[in-house]
C-alpha cells in the first residue's frame, strides 16, 4: 500500500509539471486538459499517505512538499475559472441592450445521427447566429431544409473528415470567406457581421486538430495564433468562436488572448465544460467564445446535450464601444509576440509537411 501511494504521488506530480515544458508533443500537451483531475487525485494521495504513514525524516518532508507543490501548480491554472476569481468579462448594464446578438456553437459530432434532436434545440433557442462544427453532407442536407428558411446568410463547408463547418446568421454578412490557414481540409471562416443599426464586427470560426496519438499540436497552435493576429489587425472589434480543441487555462489559450487582446467570459464564472458529454467525470471546456472588450456580456449558458459528445454553448453579447476602457483585457509584450511568431512558423512548416503527405497518399500507385 505504501509503495502504491508513493508511485501514484510521483506519477501525478509528473503529470502536473510536464506541461510546463514548451513542446508540441501530443503526450505532453494532453496533460494540459486534466488539471482539476490531477489536483484532486494528487490531493487524495497526499492526504492518504500522511494519514496512514505520517511524515518522517528529510526525505519524507521533501516528498510531501513536492506533492503539495504539484497540487498548487494545478490549482493556479484552474483557479481563474472558479467564482473565487475576479471576472474578466463585465456584464452589460443596459436594461434593453441595443446592439445585442445571441451566438450558439455546437460540435455536432459527424457520426451522431440525432439530427432532429439537434434541430429542435436550435429552434427552441433561436439564436441570431449558429456555428456547427463537424457536419458532413448528411448533416447539412437534413438541417438546411429548416435553417435555410430562418437564416438568410450562411457560410458552408460540410466535409467528411470531421472538420466540416456550417455558419448560419440572421445578421447581414459581408466579405465572407472560407480559409485553410494551416492544413488542407481544415477550414476556418471569416466574415464581417452587420447589426441592424449599421455597426459591424469581425467574426472568426476555428476548429483546429486536437492533440492525439502520434499527432502533435504545432498546427493547432499556429491556426489559433494566426487568427489572434488577424483579429487584432481588423478595423472592427472581433469575436472568435468554435471548438478550439484546447482548454481555457492552457498556455496556448493564454497566448491567444494576449496576442488578440480578447477576453474570456468563463474567467471568474466557471468551467462551462462542453466535452465529454458522455462521461461526467471527464469534462473540459473545449468550445469557446472570445471577444474584444467593446462587447459586454449579457448571458452565457451551456445547453442540453442532444447526442453529440459535446454540449452546445450559447452566449449573448452587446456591442458597447463607449465602455471599452472599463473592461480590462490581456496585452501582449515583446516576448509574447516573439513566441507567437515562432509557434506560427513551426505550425506552418508542419502543416506544409502534412499537406504534402496527403497529396502523396492521393497519388495513384505506379
Amino acid at each position: 500500500m505504501k509503495n502504491t501511494l508513493v508511485i501514484l504521488g510521483f506519477v501525478f506530480t509528473l503529470f502536473s509539471f510536464l506541461p510546463l515544458i514548451r513542446t508540441p508533443l501530443w503526450w505532453i500537451r494532453v496533460l494540459d486538459f486534466p488539471r482539476l483531475h490531477v489536483a484532486i487525485l494528487l490531493s487524495i494521495t497526499t492526504i492518504a499517505y500522511v494519514s496512514i504513514y505520517g511524515v518522517e525524516g528529510t526525505a519524507g518532508i521533501a516528498m510531501i512538499s513536492l506533492w503539495v507543490l504539484g497540487v498548487l501548480n494545478e490549482v493556479r491554472y484552474i483557479y481563474h475559472f472558479t467564482p473565487m476569481a475576479k471576472v474578466e468579462a463585465l456584464r452589460t448594464k443596459q436594461a434593453t441592450p441595443q446592439n445585442a446578438f445571441t451566438l450558439m456553437i455546437s460540435n455536432v459530432r459527424m457520426v451522431n445521427k440525432k439530427y432532429d434532436k439537434f434541430l429542435q434545440l436550435v429552434l427552441k433557442e433561436d439564436p441570431d447566429m449558429l456555428v456547427m462544427n463537424e457536419p458532413d453532407d448528411a448533416w447539412h442536407e437534413y438541417v438546411r431544409q429548416e435553417l435555410d428558411k430562418r437564416y438568410p446568410y450562411t457560410i458552408k463547408k460540410p466535409l467528411p473528415n470531421t472538420y466540416g463547418m456550417l455558419f448560419w446568421s440572421k445578421l447581414k454578412l459581408h466579405e465572407s470567406e472560407i480559409r485553410f490557414l494551416v492544413e488542407d481540409g481544415i477550414p476556418s471562416f471569416h466574415t464581417v457581421v452587420e447589426f441592424p443599426s449599421g455597426k459591424k464586427f469581425d467574426f472568426f470560426t476555428v476548429h483546429p486538430q486536437p492533440p492525439r496519438l502520434m499527432k502533435n499540436t504545432e498546427t493547432r497552435e499556429a491556426e489559433l495564433l494566426l487568427v489572434a493576429k488577424q483579429s487584432k489587425k481588423t478595423k472592427y472589434p472581433s469575436v472568435v468562436a468554435g471548438d478550439l480543441n484546447d482548454v481555457a487555462w492552457s498556455k496556448t489559450t493564454k497566448l491567444f488572448k494576449e496576442i488578440s487582446g480578447m477576453i474570456d467570459p468563463r474567467v471568474g464564472r466557471g468551467f462551462y465544460n462542453t466535452y465529454n458529454a458522455y462521461i461526467p467525470l471527464f469534462r473540459y471546456p473545449l468550445d469557446h467564445v472570445f471577444y474584444s472588450p467593446e462587447f459586454r456580456l449579457v448571458s452565457l449558458r451551456r445547453l442540453d446535450k442532444f447526442g453529440s459528445d459535446h454540449f452546445p454553448i450559447a452566449i449573448t453579447l452587446n456591442y458597447e464601444p463607449q465602455h471599452e476602457e472599463e473592461q480590462e483585457h490581456p496585452v501582449a509584450d515583446h516576448e509574447d509576440r516573439h513566441e507567437a511568431n515562432e509557434l506560427i512558423q513551426e505550425g506552418l512548416e508542419k502543416g506544409e509537411e502534412r499537406n504534402r503527405e496527403k497529396q502523396e497518399d492521393k497519388k495513384p500507385a505506379q
